[in-house]
């Protein structure tokens, strides 16, 4: 079992963890996504105490490219269809052990990254089998300052200023 003091990676989903899951289409397709600017505080403050976090989204969203860009996440990848598979290429990339990767994830397709990681968690308004398969829950819903809640756990956990 991974401490969340152990944890060197956190890897994020995007639609209903970093945004509250509702999509946004016009008639030219996907026009807006709403990001809580406190989650997007909570990724620097682990960012600069060291934990690399990183984004792998099934959907692809130009706006999740600018808003990590601005926060200064560089491993961000889109349009993932087998994120566990993303996941073993980037811990190998980064030379992290999967023991010392977390995830903050809410659906089903989610499951298999949930099992590669040692700190799988999970947003308050996740589906109920990723409720089970998770070792922590945020109070806070996706969108809603779960992420901002997790970094500020595994802060907490480090020791570090939030």
């Amino acid at each position: 079992m991974t401490s969340p003091s152990e944890v060197a990676l956190v890897v994020l989903d995007v639609d209903g963890v970093l945004t509250d899951g509702r999509l946004w289409f016009g008639p030219d397709g996907e026009q807006a996504k709403v990001f809580d600017v406190r989650d997007g505080h909570g990724i620097k403050c682990l960012l600069e105490a060291g934990v690399r976090v990183a984004v792998i989204s099934g959907r692809r969203s130009a706006a999740v490219d600018a808003r990590m860009r601005e926060l200064g996440v560089k491993d961000v990848a889109q349009g993932v269809a087998d994120k566990a598979q993303a996941l073993a290429e980037l811990l190998r990339r980064l030379r992290i052990e999967s023991r010392h990767a977390a995830c903050l994830v809410d659906d089903t397709p989610d499951l298999g990254l949930m099992a590669a990681v040692g700190l799988p968690a999970a947003v308050a308004d996740a589906h109920p089998a990723v409720l089970s398969a998770a070792r922590h829950v945020t109070r806070a819903a996706g969108g809603r300052g779960a992420v901002r809640e997790f970094c500020d756990w595994l802060l907490a956990a480090r020791g570090a200023k939030r």
